[in-house]
């Protein structure tokens, strides 16, 4: 006890301290019993709010002298010394206006997560090198070095096996009419014709579609030097509706590995159009809405649906 308060304790203060707190607690209990009991039996009204008055002044007396003796002994007993774990920043804590300017209390509280965050990195660290690779940085620069870079195969395909994917496509359709150039290099573009309903301008790379454009039947889709125009958009608001959901589509059928089955998806997804100005909407069951067919084809079934109808 003594190590813990120092010689700056009053010890006998503090034992008079405590028992005055004792006698406070008393006091206070007789004041509320006071006003629970409230007004005894007596001769008449007169004399049992007097009696009442009287014992409540009395109680409230007893303990404005035993608060007042308690004031006098805290004053008595002293302050113990404090352990200081920051060094010379604990001595903030006796700044008179610490309600003000509690930076000893922030500092603490800094420390504190200071040590949970130093504890969790290290138990983080623990885990990590339990699973450390094999090898480094430094390691995977000079085997990178020794040996070429792996180009991907799908990118690099012959341009022979390119004609005969899209020469079987164009035997599986029989109303679809699929013409392939070559205008810049190996790149290949296709000119899709789909009954007399609509055309479709792909733009390929190697058997990967980078872009289709929808246009009409009776539209031009060269340009002035007999070239495939692949920038200008269709005349018709219902051909750019199916422009957009061609775009969807193309971000739909994803399939790095096989490409060829992603081109043969969408050329099928894209032969739905065939009745285009025909089927109604499996939804509401009209032809129109707002002037517009049904230009959405569901990528799995391929039922016809207007814009609006198939959320």
């Amino acid at each position: 006890m003594a190590d813990s308060l120092n010689v700056g304790v009053n010890l006998e203060a503090f034992s008079q301290a405590i028992h005055s707190i004792q006698a406070l607690r008393s006091s206070v209990t007789r004041v509320f019993d006071c006003l629970k009991d409230g007004m005894r039996n007596k001769e008449s009204q007169e004399v049992r709010e007097r009696a009442f008055v009287s014992d409540f002044q009395d109680n409230l007396h007893s303990v404005n002298q035993d608060l007042n003796e308690l004031e006098r002994l805290s004053n008595l007993v002293g302050k113990p010394s404090e352990n200081h774990p920051l060094h010379n920043s604990g001595l903030l804590s006796l700044d008179p206006v610490h309600d003000k300017t509690p930076l000893y209390s922030q500092l603490l509280q800094a420390y504190k997560w200071s040590n949970k965050l130093q504890y969790h990195a290290g138990l983080a660290s623990g885990l990590l090198n339990q699973q450390s690779l094999k090898r480094s940085a430094n390691q995977m620069g000079v085997s990178a070095k020794r040996r070429p870079k792996a180009q991907p195969t799908t990118l690099v395909l012959p341009p022979q096996y390119i004609d005969d994917v899209i020469s079987r496509i164009d035997r599986m359709f029989p109303e679809m009419t699929i013409h392939l150039s070559r205008p810049n290099g190996t790149s290949a573009m296709l000119l899709v014709t789909l009954g007399k309903v609509l055309k479709v301008i792909v733009v390929m790379r190697s058997l990967f579609i980078d872009r289709t454009i929808v246009k009409g039947y009776n539209e031009n889709v060269y340009t002035e030097d007999g070239k495939l125009d692949i920038w200008s958009k269709s005349n018709y608001q219902v051909f750019q509706k199916v422009t957009d959901h061609a775009t969807t589509a193309l971000l739909h059928y994803q399939l790095p590995q096989m490409p060829d089955v992603v081109v043969r998806s969408f050329m099928t997804w894209l032969r739905s159009y065939i009745k285009l100005f025909q089927a109604p909407c499996q939804r509401c069951g009209k032809f129109l809405q707002d002037g517009l067919p049904p230009t959405w084809r569901d990528f799995r079934t391929l039922e016809a649906f207007h814009d609006s109808c198939r959320q």
